[in-house]
């Protein structure tokens, strides 16, 4: 029966009794004891009688790293405390069986409020502000009697778990999940405030998707007084004519195009130049690459050709530059040319990049190539020197 169903006569008739058992004074302490609990019991304690009473922490919440069964996690316990902690008192975070904490030391715990982080250690034996165990299913965080840790009144902790805790060193192990999907039990007690919350322990979703191959390159005609790695055209070309017209003993001639690539290519691609023959003319005669018919494979700055007589590959040369500043390393870097591309070399690279390019982008998505071309005064003469260009572009998906 509770005080609240006692009839009233029956409430008043007790404290009457109450008092005629208080006057005499020949009864037993024992009954005095019990009388007087009957008293309170009835007429309810008095206002300066107080009791602890918990409290439900607030905004209580464990964000994971993963949820799905089996998995190693992060654990992210966050929680208001409207009581608080004293000093000296501990914070129990209690897992339902299946979470494995057996791996879980100290330093893989982190534990912080808005006002700072608590030093943490195993036990309470040195100046840290807390310790931080695991026993069984429960992490314990006890604040250190002396040491100054506690969570004030309406404090919000935050507790971290796995190698997301950073503060003093980074944490090494990790919560593993239970190995069964569906919603697991929480338990948290902070001082004298309580709480149960959940987590869902749900399997990975597997996203699919296709996207389709891009793949555009263009070639572009260069205008007169374009430059190009430091050097200046001389003359304007189109996407599929460098037309360099007389030459002139020592007066060197620059002809450029310009390299466009648009791709969705994952690493990226390659742009490579090669001529069919060095420039040749219907008697025969030639023109030699860059430098005196060396085919230079390392680019170097430009150099006149030598002119030495019966010696016909220095009597004029052909090279190539690219503008394109990261192309292995910055090869073209300081103005220089290259001579190795012609039909019995490799493809000479001239432009690349890693990755997908947009065909505008400086080095990435948008490059220039020059030709020189200079000739001695020892140069065969003839009207009709040419070769073909061929230009390969190539994707990696």
């Amino acid at each position: 029966m509770f005080p609240w169903a006692v009839p009233a006569i029956l409430k008043k008739l007790s404290v009457n009794m109450f008092n005629t058992f208080i006057a005499r004074m020949g009864y037993k302490a024992t009954s005095a004891v019990l009388i007087v609990a009957l008293f309170f019991w009835l007429s309810g304690l008095p206002s300066w009688i107080g009791l602890a009473e918990a409290v439900s922490l607030i905004n209580v919440s464990d964000t994971l790293q993963d949820s799905a069964p089996s998995n190693p996690a992060n654990n992210t316990i966050v929680f208001n405390t409207p009581t608080g902690v004293a000093n000296g008192g501990a914070v129990t975070i209690a897992f339902q069986s299946g979470f494995n904490l057996a791996s879980i030391v100290f330093s893989d715990i982190d534990v912080a409020t808005t006002s700072g982080e608590f030093s943490l250690a195993a036990d309470c034996t040195g100046s840290e502000m807390a310790s931080a165990a695991v026993v069984s299913q429960d992490l314990i965080i006890t604040f250190c009697s002396g040491d100054g840790g506690l969570l004030q009144a309406s404090a919000t902790a935050t507790i971290k778990i796995g190698t997301n805790a950073t503060f003093q060193t980074t944490g090494v192990n990790r919560i593993v999940n239970p190995s069964t999907i569906g919603s697991y039990v929480l338990f948290a007690t902070a001082g004298i405030d309580v709480a149960e919350f959940r987590v869902a322990i749900v399997n990975n979703v597997t996203v699919t998707a296709s996207v389709s191959t891009s793949f555009t390159f263009v070639i572009k005609g260069l205008a007169t007084s374009t430059a190009v790695n430091g050097d200046t055209t001389t003359g304007s070309t189109s996407p599929n004519i460098i037309n360099f017209s007389t030459t002139t003993p020592g007066s060197a001639k620059v002809m450029g195009q310009q390299l466009e690539v648009t791709t969705n290519a994952v690493h990226g691609f390659i742009v490579t130049v090669q001529e069919n023959q060095n420039l040749l003319s219907s008697s025969g005669a030639d023109i030699d690459l860059f430098k005196d018919g060396a085919m230079t494979a390392i680019p170097i700055a430009w150099a006149s050709p030598a002119g030495i007589l019966d010696a016909e590959e220095t009597y004029g040369h052909f090279g190539v530059t690219s503008d394109d500043a990261d192309l292995n390393g910055g090869e073209f870097s300081g103005t220089t040319y290259a001579g190795n591309f012609s039909a019995t070399n490799t493809p000479r690279q001239v432009f690349s990049h890693a990755g997908p390019s947009d065909g505008t982008t400086q080095n990435k998505g948008m490059a220039k190539v020059a030709y020189k071309l200079e000739i001695s005064a020892l140069q065969e003469a003839a009207p009709d020197y040419t070769n073909t260009l061929t230009y390969v572009a190539t994707p990696t998906f």
